[in-house]
């Protein structure tokens, strides 16, 4: 009888750009950005999670916010904090001064896995709930948390977990 063995499923490694290409994405998102200054970016949904998957990224957590006005017009995409390979500080208190300073009624708060697998972690979860919380404190509707992996989102809400 024969047998034959699996090889066990391994991740791809994380994606590295080579200066040349780190120069056309750099473009890319400049081309982006200008033509978000004259068109929503929340035309539709998919349009929200390209332009996230595209934006960011990278070889380190970065956790940005997307300030919106009333009409789901983008206010402002920042990018509060970057951390490590595994882990970046995000304090409620700073998503919610800056929305306070903008004026924006609803906002989206996105950050990336670089190790490419965006399920949520229990981190994940406990700090996208304290921002929920702030959020309701002050009036401002969070609409949803998005995790960007290597080709593919996770929307929090989505997911039912705001």
């Amino acid at each position: 009888m024969t047998r034959h063995l699996r090889k066990p499923a391994i991740d791809p490694p994380p994606l590295r750009f080579s200066a040349q290409e780190q120069a056309v994405v750099y473009e890319a998102r400049q081309i982006l950005l200008r033509h978000l200054n004259q068109n929503p970016v929340l035309s539709s949904w998919q349009a929200v999670l390209d332009y996230c998957a595209l934006t960011i990224r990278g070889e380190v957590e970065r956790f940005h916010v997307l300030y919106l006005d009333r009409k789901n017009r983008l206010l402002s995409d920042e990018c509060l904090a970057i951390g490590t390979i595994d882990h970046v500080p995000v304090y409620p208190r700073e998503v919610l001064r800056r929305s306070l300073a903008l004026n924006a009624s609803a906002l989206i708060i996105v950050h990336n896995h670089p190790a490419g697998d965006p399920e949520p972690s229990a981190a994940d979860l406990a700090m996208t709930r304290e921002i929920l919380k702030a959020c309701a404190a002050l009036g401002v509707t969070l609409h949803d948390h998005i995790i960007t992996g290597a080709g593919r989102e996770t929307s929090l809400r989505a997911r039912g977990e705001i």
